[in-house]
């Protein structure tokens, strides 16, 4: 173990030492009474880089300039915009450029994701998902078992946790598939579990799951910009994400879609819309519905402009920072943060989050001993003194270290806080 120490001198010490520092200053921290908050927040909506206002900005000044034209003209003109993000987009996720998308919403490209991998048949019509799902992948997962015709009391298995804490093992997944994979269609699992935070290793659920003849896709919402990922080598079908938690890009942001390049050219059923026709003929408007090869061909509509711009700049931290540097960092954070609740918070905090690194990206999710009502009103307090994470029902408080901006120094503030909270109580 590192060698920790619950000091100012210590935390500041290692800030001052970190390669990432500069990142910080990149980025609009919510102001505290007249202070910069704490914020361990980016797990649920990140911060808005500095560069934000200016990227939107001129795409504002083009439109206003240019009119219809700024879809051919300007530095980066519309028709193309979304290409803008691709390269660095992949990067993030460890794909081929022409694995990934960055279009819709994460409810959006699930339900269009599995118009074209969820395809159930009177043997196979099952979906596993965890138990205690996001919302958005229950109501989904759901919603199309109904609309194929089934029921999901019979055709929506939930993936039990078999662990201290609500976590899952690999041995649980094995279990799973090993008495229900022959009527599984679809695997749809979590990069990582958002209450939780435990992380999954896609490319073991992807092997497993596909020697059972199963499909496999995977919610990234709490995953991307958090974990190395590495898509195309996981094997997986498809993927979804949000971009607005560690992405940075804004609430509401345009989401993102991996679609694994087995299927680049494949003659999958799918919604079909104009912008995902073959760029090549698209304005021909001809009758025929020819998509373009690769993820963009799952594309709808023509991308959002001034919701594009954020992500953007947003991924350009992205490659100046790394995704190897981040997590170096992260681990670092994070490793600290759970040490300090271990050490100076034993008998007042829990930690839930799996203490084995690889099995977790930045956040750490915490119950405070004593229950629900303990817990909530440590929440307040936090967030009175300006130290900001979130909850999450019915007992976890999710606390994440995020390395573009979140220091050592952050990570003492959020002990001593609590210890004296606790003191007070």
């Amino acid at each position: 173990m590192p060698d920790y120490q619950a000091t100012a001198d210590w935390a500041s010490t290692q800030d001052a030492a970190d390669p990432l520092r500069a990142f910080r200053d990149e980025f609009l921290i919510p102001p505290h009474e007249g202070h910069d908050s704490v914020y361990f927040c980016g797990n649920s909506l990140g911060l808005q880089p500095r560069a934000v206002r200016e990227a939107v900005n001129a795409e504002l000044d083009y439109w206003g300039e240019l009119g219809v034209e700024g879809h051919f003209k300007g530095r980066l003109p519309w028709m193309d915009y979304h290409e803008f993000v691709r390269d660095d987009l992949a990067a993030v996720v460890g794909a081929q450029p022409s694995e990934v998308v960055a279009m819709n919403t994460l409810g959006v490209n699930l339900h269009l994701m599995m118009v074209s991998f969820y395809q159930p048949t009177p043997e196979r019509h099952a979906i596993l998902i965890e138990a205690g799902a996001f919302p958005t992948d229950r109501y989904a997962v759901e919603s199309q078992i109904r609309y194929h015709g089934f029921s999901p009391a019979l055709s929506l298995i939930e993936l039990q946790s078999d662990e201290p804490n609500g976590t899952t093992s690999p041995t649980a997944i094995e279990r799973a598939l090993a008495e229900h994979g022959d009527r599984i269609a679809l695997v749809m699992l979590p990069g990582v579990q958002y209450r939780t935070g435990q992380a999954f290793d896609l490319k073991a659920i992807t092997t497993l799951a596909h020697q059972h003849g199963c499909k496999v896709g995977f919610d990234l919402a709490h995953a991307v910009g958090n974990l190395p990922l590495q898509l195309h080598d996981s094997g997986a079908d498809f993927a979804i994400w949000c971009s607005y938690k560690y992405l940075n890009s804004g609430p509401g942001a345009v989401g993102g879609a991996f679609v694994h390049e087995r299927h680049a050219s494949a003659h999958l059923p799918r919604f079909a819309g104009w912008w995902g026709h073959d760029k090549s003929t698209r304005f021909q408007m001809g009758p025929e519905f020819v998509p373009t090869t690769g993820a963009d061909g799952w594309q709808l509509s023509n991308p959002p402009i001034l919701a594009l711009a954020p992500l953007r700049v947003s991924l350009q931290i992205f490659r100046r920072a790394g995704m190897r540097a981040l997590r170096e960092k992260s681990l670092q954070l994070t490793g600290y943060l759970e040490w300090l609740v271990q050490t100076q918070l034993a008998g007042v905090l829990e930690v839930v989050t799996p203490n084995d690194p690889q099995r977790r990206g930045s956040q750490l999710s915490i119950r405070v001993t004593g229950g629900r009502e303990r817990g909530r009103a440590l929440f307040e307090y936090l967030m009175d003194h300006g130290i900001i994470g979130d909850w999450r029902e019915p007992d976890v408080i999710r606390i994440s270290p995020t390395p573009l901006y979140n220091r050592f120094t952050d990570c003492l503030a959020f002990t001593e806080a609590a210890r004296t909270w606790s003191r007070s109580g």
